[in-house]
């Protein structure tokens, strides 16, 4: 038996000093984004109380040149220490300890900040009372500064303190015993693995994997990344960059950026999966692209560059700017003008891989494609197609698709998938009964009926403005553009019996009108606004309003839950109108 690894002790202030002068670094082997502040403060009150808090895995590194340091600094020499495991532990202390800038999810750099309250010995992240107060050390970075002097920094904090509140001898001395205390975690022990120079880049991501395989916060596309950073380093770091330019406009390059999607590393992963290997199931996809065959179970490093190859081809197409921005204006086709009223990214992102394979893999003519995409997308979210076990239901559509060779097969299938999906029943029963007979207020009927009203381009409730105008992105204020309006309010609900939050909030109660309008109607019952609003505007425009807001003749008289089953009967036809025009558009 060959042992590939040996224990090696160390402290904290070693730890720290070693990632200062790059002893230490960080191999593109896990995703770079840090813990939660919270769990960070947690970190240091368990160091605190002298719990223990994990080893590290660290790799000594025979490829210096292709690893970088933590933190967002340069170091003095390349690393001869990789972190395999541990690297959002280490990372973490590391940014308090030295207030190094960490790198967010949102791919945003921010300083961790962890408050300290020597009286009573508790770790805060700080918020607007702990600012304020002197009972806080408001930074500990400070105290483990290094150039910090710590007698100073105590009798700073006694004397400030004393300014609002007496304090005892004992209380001084409690104070100076405890910042002591956390200035000694700089000695608390950590044990550490080291792999052997000698193994392969492969099996250190093999690992890695086993070691984090029962892990809840990992899963296979977090796989997937550790082989792209081992084996193709530059793949991962266009993924990135990618998602991190979608959230930022740029006026001077064409970027990812958007209204409708945020997009995250392993998602775009998952449309480059779903567009190379037609498959959803990352489980497959990670043993293919460790070369194995899935049929006879063997590796071979000549299948691993094929199947890498493959990925790098629909990478390149996923992240392709135009492909992604056509994608886009399918949405928009399909009503969707506004991120808000995406009720899943699954939905979408699937939606993006079809539309990927009908441009690429059947040169579907552009112009068909969005408006087929618009028609699915526009399914697909009405349906709920992908909310649930949406990697197999996934699954079952893509094998649909193996037969087809030519561009009509390909939009003939998901035609006959959409024609399936929805019937004649599900606009007379489905819809009004099940669908639509909810208080979820992010349901997808719900947004599928906003964008409705967007296709058929429709003016809000009580409204001389368009809704697509009304809720034109990059416009900001204080207050939305748009705001739901219960049409019965609550308030006059509650004065009648309906005591149940549920029953008020039901979606067949909602309408979109403007926010100043929201306001002035207030709690008033319908029948106290409705004469004064319908003031504004002639015959022909109330008849288009009423259609538009499935509004019931004399529904101000009506009984409440006799409005929403007639309401809801009304949307599903104004649905069902939209999307007839999504179709008659192909």
């Amino acid at each position: 038996m060959s042992i590939l690894f040996k224990k090696v002790d160390y402290n904290l202030q070693s730890l720290i000093q070693q990632i200062d002068i790059g002893t230490i670094g960080l191999p593109d082997i896990q995703r770079p984004f840090v813990w939660k502040d919270t769990k960070v403060r947690d970190l240091f009150d368990s160091m605190y109380k002298g719990y223990p808090v994990g080893y590290f895995l660290f790799w000594a590194n025979a490829l210096s040149n292709d690893s970088k340091g933590i933190g967002t600094d340069g170091k003095q020499k390349s690393p001869d220490l990789l972190i395999v495991d541990g690297q959002q532990r280490l990372t973490s202390l590391y940014a308090v300890t030295r207030a190094q800038e960490i790198i967010r999810e949102n791919f945003n750099k921010e300083h961790i900040v962890i408050s300290f309250k020597p009286l009573d010995e508790k770790f805060e992240i700080p918020d607007a009372a702990s600012r304020r107060s002197p009972e806080y050390i408001q930074n500990i970075s400070e105290v483990f500064a290094p150039n910090s002097n710590l007698f100073s920094i105590t009798n700073d904090f006694v004397s400030r303190l004393k300014t609002s509140r007496e304090l005892s001898d004992q209380q001084v001395l409690t104070i100076q015993n405890n910042i002591q205390k956390l200035k000694n975690l700089e000695n608390y022990p950590f044990s550490a693995l080291e792999l052997n120079a000698s193994i392969n880049e492969e099996q250190v991501a093999d690992v890695f994997v086993r070691i984090n395989s029962k892990g809840k916060n990992l899963n296979m596309a977090d796989f997937i990344l550790t082989l792209m950073s081992v084996f193709w380093d530059e793949g991962r770091k266009e993924i990135e960059s990618f998602c991190a330019e979608s959230r930022i406009p740029n006026k001077n390059k064409a970027t990812a950026f958007n209204y409708i999607i945020e997009p995250k590393p392993d998602q775009m992963l998952r449309v480059a999966v779903g567009l190379g290997f037609h498959r959803a199931r990352l489980q497959y996809v990670y043993s293919i692209l460790r070369g194995k065959d899935l049929e006879t179970g063997k590796f071979s490093d000549e299948r691993r560059v094929q199947q890498f190859d493959k990925l790098k081809e629909a990478l390149s197409q996923t992240l392709n700017i135009q492909n992604f921005h056509d994608f886009l204006k399918a949405i928009h086709l399909a009503g969707f003008i506004k991120g808000d009223y995406i009720s899943s990214n699954n939905n979408l992102l699937y939606s993006y891989v079809f539309f990927l394979i009908g441009r690429i893999q059947f040169n579907v003519n552009l112009h068909d494609l969005k408006n087929l995409t618009a028609k699915w997308f526009f399914m697909c979210t009405l349906t709920g197609r992908y909310t649930g076990s949406p990697e197999t239901k996934m699954e079952i559509d893509l094998a649909k698709f193996r037969k087809a060779e030519t561009a009509e097969d390909f939009i003939n299938e998901l035609n006959t998938i959409i024609n399936n999906a929805i019937t004649e029943d599900f606009w007379s029963a489905i819809l009004p009964i099940d669908g639509l007979a909810t208080s979820s207020s992010s349901s997808p009927t719900l947004y599928a009926y906003y964008a409705s009203l967007s296709i058929l381009d429709a003016k809000g409730l009580f409204s001389n403005l368009k809704i697509n105008d009304l809720l034109q992105q990059g416009i900001r204020s204080k207050k939305s553009a748009l705001e739901r309006h219960h049409l019965f309010p609550k308030a006059h609900l509650q004065r009648i019996g309906f005591s149940e939050q549920r029953d008020r909030n039901q979606i067949a109660n909602y309408a979109l009108v403007e926010w100043d309008d929201n306001i002035t109607i207030s709690d008033a019952q319908p029948s106290e606004y409705l004469s004064k609003y319908l003031s504004r505007f002639n015959e022909e425009e109330i008849k288009k309003m009423y259609y538009w807001h499935c509004l019931p003749e004399n529904w101000v008289e009506m009984n409440y839950r006799d409005f929403l089953v007639e309401r809801r009967k009304l949307i599903a036809l104004v649905i069902k109108d939209a999307f007839q025009i999504l179709k008659e558009r192909q």
